[in-house]
């Protein structure tokens, strides 16, 4: 299955690029791609938000081919 994965804010930075298109495992979870990106990356962020198709997510919810997420950073604000 291949999907469509979006970085945004320092993510975006961190990442080296915005996006990018991978192949995926049947059943896979936004948590399973989340560690899948990073695996190379030296990223220390625990709790980024995630959306598929433009809808807040949990890390367990299970992709689907064509999918596409899109990881933030956490957000703080007052």
């Amino acid at each position: 299955m291949q999907v469509s994965v979006k970085y945004f804010a320092s993510l975006r930075e961190s990442m080296g690029e915005s996006s990018v298109f991978i192949d995926i495992d049947k059943e896979s979870s936004v948590d399973d791609v989340w560690q899948r990106v990073t695996k190379d990356k030296k990223i220390e962020i625990d709790n980024v938000m995630a959306t598929v198709n433009m809808e807040y997510v949990k890390s367990s919810y299970v992709i689907r081919d064509g999918d596409e997420i899109a990881f933030f950073p956490p957000v703080t604000g007052g």
